[in-house]
């Protein structure tokens, strides 16, 4: 019988799981950087969602405190017609170090070096507050983004077990920018 139950999957119509969601590419547009302010909470909140899995995204609360936190820099990339298509998190520290918190770029504008670009701005306004060192954490299934922050000059330091909430390990990454 346990046999004729594993055939019977091999025929049962493929059902999309609720947070199935198909991509399709957006059309070619123009893109602008823009720091990212409380009043584009509620639309940061949404693109935050759709960037991430259920579990690896920032509440509400944590957005509006880092959008509040005078150490924190926020930028956002907009097409446009205005739309938020990407961000940047990041946190600078009294002994000069900084952190990178979360990139997200919403599904459709991927692989166009949106995430490139927020990197490079952040960085760039990270030195102008004479941070030396800057951290991340990433996935270690992140291959994509672990290749990303390698070709800006992140090493690799420490694995972090068990550092995401539903177990997965990360990665340290580092880089100096001085």
């Amino acid at each position: 019988m346990a046999v004729l139950e594993r055939i019977r999957k091999f025929f049962v119509p493929f059902e999309a799981p609720e947070e199935f969601e198909i991509i399709v590419p957006a059309p070619p547009t123009d893109y602008e950087i823009h720091t990212l302010t409380s009043n584009r909470l509620d639309e940061i909140c949404r693109l935050n969602r759709r960037c991430f899995k259920k579990g690896e995204n920032y509440n509400k609360q944590t957005l509006t405190y880092l959008l509040s936190e005078p150490n924190t820099l926020s930028y956002c990339i907009t097409t446009t017609n205005n739309e938020m298509v990407a961000f940047i998190f990041a946190t600078s520290n009294v002994d000069g170090t900084g952190h990178i918190t979360t990139v997200g770029v919403a599904p459709e504008h991927r692989r166009r070096g949106l995430a490139q670009k927020l990197l490079v701005h952040a960085e760039a306004a990270m030195q102008r507050r004479k941070i030396s060192v800057i951290r991340l954490e990433v996935r270690i299934t992140n291959v994509a983004a672990q290749s990303l922050y390698r070709q800006f000059g992140y090493a690799t330091v420490q694995r972090l077990e068990n550092y995401y909430n539903n177990g997965e390990d990360g990665f340290l990454m580092v880089k100096s920018l001085f």
